[in-house]
């Protein structure tokens, strides 16, 4: 079996690392900040700052792709989250009476939690597992190396492995460990946990690695939200309004979490003028008001937990170590942020971290610092990972059109909205579109049946003056709301 070195400590390090382990691998992690989740889930999320996971505090959906690795792979970890708090919801549950149930439905159900819960389940499993040594406070400094042909490389070195033609710059360099503060560990395989920000792309290139091959897409997208608990005696929030609305130029989405927790986020375009009115409390409140699920989950008397979070400027990232002309590097494959960073508006990240996770820990034993190692890991990730980049680009871009221009839907998106309305009244348009939200089946197989199509005909055909997104105020309404 291998030895792993997992750099970073977030959802998908934590998740590699166990998941190894439980596979019969040994696996070390490091982490840069000295504390670790624990059970205290208010104080560690709303006190524990966290600049390096800017994400950690948003809102975050554990979607039936998730829900199943750890109900699968991981049912200590599941039955953790649950007794910390997290609430199981079936897409289904929409409607007053659950449809007949068909093969296949019991992957369409959420775990509603803040990331903070399955952060804290993920770790006390680690804590009890032999076979992994956890070590916050020691972050990644760099990479040890050695030449796919036996020789060694300096470690961490400018300039290493520059021989030759610049032309070749890279090629033929294994990464065969990592160096901290503390020293040098070597592994059979690293795994790059450290995200978006983790600066691998640097410490590849002080080796002398050729870059990765980034594709990166813009979502003119800004968020804020804010954290709230129900009152006492009061479990759940309402099962409707549904939980996400949006018009023309702003929308509105609550996530039900643990033991009573909620958010209420906001989302409009970068470049809106009301933007910056958004951080506010009292304008955030009255503008969430003014959407269904905002009105409907603040009507309940919530006691708010923290201020209005902002984030903007995200993007849909893709990175990738095979270029057109092989591996840039063996021995390190990336997970998480470091292959996928996609936009939350789909709340798909935690899910193909852990897919990504599952599959390393299914495959390090098979020669992790060859050349078909790392070629086969990016062939995975392309067959398996980036139809769901490349859906979440799509959604995005449609989504930062309209509120770039305000304008309406028409021809082939007002179809694709209407699926989404109609759904809402027909369980089998229902069940397909919680097959996509829930990464079980691609929007291009659910969408194109032709039972499916036909039902979303007949509801627009009983509805000729449908217009999408006319959910929430118009504009001169939302300028008054945001006045201060």
């Amino acid at each position: 079996m291998a030895h792993v070195l997992v750099i970073g400590g977030g959802v998908g390090g934590l998740a590699t690392a166990l998941l190894a382990a439980r596979r019969g691998h040994t696996a070390e992690l490091f982490e840069r900040d000295a504390r670790a989740p624990g059970t205290a889930l208010d104080r560690d999320f709303f006190g524990w700052r966290r600049p390096t996971v800017p994400q950690a505090a948003q809102p975050h959906a554990l979607l039936g792709a998730a829900r199943n690795v750890l109900r699968d792979d991981l049912p200590d970890v599941y039955a953790e989250m649950l007794r910390l708090g997290a609430r199981e919801r079936h897409e289904l549950d929409w409607f007053e009476a659950r449809p007949p149930a068909r093969p296949g439905d019991e992957d369409l159900v959420m775990l509603q939690a803040r990331r903070i819960v399955l952060e804290s389940a993920l770790a006390t499993a680690l804590r009890g597992e032999p076979g992994v040594v956890v070590r916050h406070g020691e972050p990644v400094t760099g990479l040890t190396t050695a030449s796919r042909a036996g020789g060694d490389l300096a470690e961490d070195a400018p300039g290493a492995g520059d021989a030759g033609d610049a032309g070749d710059a890279g090629d033929g360099i294994r990464v065969t460990g990592v160096t901290t503060g503390a020293g040098s560990y070597q592994g059979d395989l690293v795994v790059d946990a450290g995200g978006r920000r983790g600066g691998i792309e640097r410490r590849l290139g002080a080796v002398g690695c050729r870059p990765p091959v980034v594709e990166r897409h813009r979502t003119g997208l800004a968020y804020f939200c804010r954290w709230y608990r129900l009152p006492e005696g009061l479990d759940e929030g309402p099962r409707r309004p549904w939980a996400v609305t949006g018009g023309a130029f702003a929308g509105c989405a609550v996530f039900p979490a643990d033991n009573r927790v909620f958010a209420v986020t906001l989302f409009v375009h970068t470049a809106d003028t009301t933007r910056s009115a958004l951080r506010d409390p009292a304008v955030f409140e009255r503008a969430a008001r003014s959407f269904p699920p905002g009105a409907a989950w603040l009507a309940l008397g919530a006691e708010p937990l923290s201020g209005v979070l902002a984030t903007a400027s995200l993007d849909n990232r893709w990175s990738a170590l095979v270029d057109e002309r092989g591996p840039v590097v063996t021995g390190l494959v990336p997970v998480g942020d470091s292959i996928t960073h996609t936009n939350p508006t789909l709340g798909q990240g935690t899910s193909l971290a852990l897919w990504a996770a599952r599959r390393v820990a299914r495959t390090a034993h098979r020669d992790p610092g060859s050349d078909r190692f790392a070629m086969d890991h990016h062939a995975w990730a392309v067959r398996t990972l980036k139809p769901w980049f490349d859906f979440q680009v799509v959604a995005d871009a449609a989504i930062g059109e309209r509120f770039a221009t305000r304008a309406g839907r028409t021809g082939t998106a007002r179809e694709v909205a209407a699926l989404f309305d109609c759904a809402l009244e027909d369980p089998e348009v229902m069940r397909a579109r919680a097959r996509v939200r829930h990464l079980a089946e691609p929007p291009e197989r659910a969408y194109a049946d032709p039972e499916i199509r036909a039902r979303v005909a007949r509801w627009l055909a009983a509805r000729p003056d449908y217009a999408p997104n006319e959910v929430g105020p118009d504009r001169e309404e939302w300028e008054k709301l945001t006045a201060g």
